[in-house]
């Protein structure tokens, strides 16, 4: 062997053994978890693009090859809201605190679509994406994640009619408008805690999903949307507030429209709820998050 070749084989030696170092310093090893499992939730910042391609991808397909588009933000809302005004506000003269009932059912009717659509999407979004689990790593907590935040283009679609509603009634809101973007968090927090345990368990359990429409159905009848909470006995107020979302719904009524009859304590216990929902979801979710692939 000439010197030449020598220094071209001692040349290609060092090369690839720099080549597989550079390597070596990127290559991420995942193993399964074990006892307890470390949340990790700075792992959303570094997959904020992916999460950010998965939000538009939702709002692109949820409105594709449809005829009326973003209208579907606001007739959703705005059609329940003319419902309700019929039948609770003119037929069954329920209360409404003293405000017109359409602007008291509507006001009402804004977080709760935007719970209802992020509690249905998020339960079903692993399901859905099972296509994305299986083929590359990314933290699964994305998924659902994304699936919530994509309600808030509908939402302030229909806010823009609240406004006009809220000008058309001569109500001006108050000071207390500042407290909506807590109260917003809240709602998606909410659906985002009840989301986490409900996909997790529709990877193990198929017919999680069957349970979705009569949950919603159930709690929207649960929470003081066609109804003030004024009518739940003083009593039973603050136990009323373990439902999350009347808290949500008292806190938006008492932001926009300064409604007095709207209990700090309600709020705080809906508050501590979902605090607790949650912490409680996002540790289960994240030990669950190994069995995803093999069980999708």
């Amino acid at each position: 062997m000439t010197t030449r070749e020598e220094k071209s084989i001692q040349l290609s030696e060092t090369t690839t053994s720099e080549i597989l170092q550079a390597h070596e310093l990127d290559t991420l090893i995942i193993r399964p978890s074990q006892g307890w499992v470390a949340l990790r939730l700075g792992d959303l910042w570094k997959y904020r693009e992916l999460l950010y391609f998965l939000i538009w991808r939702d709002i692109k397909v949820r409105y594709k090859q449809t005829v009326l588009g973003a209208m579907w933000a606001i007739l959703q809302p705005f059609m329940t809201m003319v419902v309700f005004s019929i039948f609770f506000g003119q037929l069954a003269r329920v209360p409404s605190d003293g405000f017109p009932y359409p602007i008291f059912a509507y006001t009402a009717l804004l977080p709760w679509q935007l719970f209802s659509h992020a509690l249905t999407e998020s339960g079903n979004s692993l399901v859905a994406n099972q296509h994305l689990i299986t083929k590359v790593y990314f933290p699964r907590l994305v998924i659902p994640l994304s699936a919530v935040l994509a309600g808030l283009v509908d939402f302030g679609i229909a806010f823009v009619v609240l406004l006009a509603m809220m000008s058309y009634y001569g109500i001006v809101p108050t000071i207390a408008i500042i407290t909506l973007p807590f109260f917003l968090l809240l709602a998606l927090a909410t659906a985002l805690a009840v989301g986490l345990w409900l996909s997790a368990l529709n990877v193990q359990y198929r017919d999680v999903r069957y349970t979705l429409p009569f949950l919603a159905q159930f709690w929207m009848f649960a929470t003081p949307i066609a109804y003030p909470s004024s009518l739940v006995p003083e009593p039973w107020r603050v136990w009323y507030g373990l439902n999350p979302m009347a808290g949500v719904v008292e806190g938006f009524r008492w932001a926009l429209l300064g409604q007095s009859g709207s209990g700090s304590p309600l709020v705080i216990v809906s508050s501590l709820v979902v605090a607790l929902l949650l912490v409680g979801g996002l540790i289960y979710f994240r030990r669950m998050e190994k069995n995803f692939a093999d069980v999708v």
